[in-house]
């Protein structure tokens, strides 16, 4: 879906007007989450509420990045202090669910439906995305159609960013799907189970929201010094730390390994999505940067988090029955598996870092 929105606000519609409509979609899907009863309806409503609302992750980077520049902004140097906002309202929306006793209750669902209904209402206010519609005299049917982005495939610089951007979504999703439900396990185990890490899981796993506001606004110096490669590098190296500092913390004695790898996952997750996003808004042509955009999400979001969902289940459900060890072995592999993504991009990935090309406005 990112990629297909993509090209509709790349060719057809504004993208601020799609990020609208999507957002207030998803809150009609939201809200109609807690009034089903069925296993099988409610796995087609939770598609549609994703189907509507993933979209909108990379449409937000292309809004921003086409105001940015429209009034003339560094986008690299201007975004990450703007972007910092979204991660603000991610650790209010923990808190408050976890804060008011719905962290796992329907009314999760209620608060989210109000919230994209209102940002989608909001949405309308911006100023106007127009579409590029850049299309050659001889243009052909991929041109016509918006699919010139699949073109980035043909490049052996940024397929292999696409793809190693797809492996490091794969490794995102075991603490994002588990991270919670591993700290809430503890209570199983006696000597813990009145900890305050079984209480506020949520409250502690929002610290990893507070290091990203910190290391987002470091980006630009990261970038501009340092360059895509050794900036996504670091975030490699991050990945195995937080993993690895996860799989061996405890409510306990090892309560720091789990404070220290909450606040490692802001560098990790920040490094590798923001900059991301950064590299393609400024390596791709203007008009299919939405659809490029649509891309970056639908490899990492998508085809990784499918891959990374799959494989981190499956091993869950081949170790005991308890949560905490089956996905404390998990954890350690993902830490080996993050360290040989890191190595291999590192010998793979040639880029060359030019300082005076990330300075991109609309100037």
């Amino acid at each position: 879906m990112p990629a297909l929105t993509g090209i509709l606000a790349d060719k057809w519609i504004n993208a601020e007007k799609l990020y609208g409509i999507l957002h207030i979609l998803t809150g009609i899907c939201l809200a109609f989450i807690p009034q089903v009863n069925d296993a099988g309806t409610f796995f087609w409503v939770i598609l549609a509420a994703m189907i509507c609302y993933m979209p909108t992750i990379s449409l937000s980077n292309s809004v921003a990045y086409h105001i940015l520049k429209a009034e003339g902004y560094d986008v690299v140097k201007v975004f990450p202090p703007i972007r910092v906002w979204g991660t603000v309202g991610f650790i209010a929306a923990m808190w408050l669910t976890n804060l008011s006793g719905n962290k796992a209750s329907a009314n999760m669902f209620l608060i989210s439906a109000v919230s994209s209904v209102l940002l989608g209402i909001y949405s309308f206010s911006l100023p106007k995305c127009k579409p590029q519609r850049l299309v050659s005299e001889n243009a052909g049917v991929i041109e016509i159609m918006g699919l010139s982005a699949f073109k980035l495939f043909a490049n052996y610089k940024m397929a292999l960013f696409f793809i190693f951007s797809m492996f490091l979504g794969a490794a995102l999703q075991l603490t994002n799907m588990y991270g919670d439900v591993f700290l809430s396990e503890f209570a199983s185990i006696p000597e813990y189970a009145d900890s305050v890490v079984v209480k506020y899981s949520t409250l502690i796993m929002s610290i990893s929201q507070i290091s990203e506001t910190l290391f987002i606004l470091a980006i630009p110096f990261f970038l501009k010094r340092f360059g895509i490669k050794q900036v996504m590098l670091i975030s490699m190296v991050a990945w195995v730390l937080r993993f690895g500092l996860f799989a061996y913390g405890d409510p306990s004695s090892g309560l720091w390994m789990i404070i220290l790898s909450c606040i490692v996952y802001g560098m990790a997750f920040d490094f590798f999505n923001i900059s991301g996003s950064l590299f393609v808004e400024t390596t791709t042509d203007s008009g299919i940067r939405s659809s490029a955009q649509g891309l970056f999400m639908m490899m990492t979001n998508g085809v990784g988090a499918m891959m990374g969902s799959s494989v981190s289940g499956i091993l869950i459900d081949r170790f005991s029955r308890m949560m905490v060890p089956r996905l404390a072995y998990d954890l350690a592999g993902f830490a080996a598996y993050a360290l040989v993504i890191a190595i291999l991009f590192a010998l793979l990935f040639k880029h060359k870092h030019e300082p005076e090309k990330l300075n991109v406005s609309g100037h």
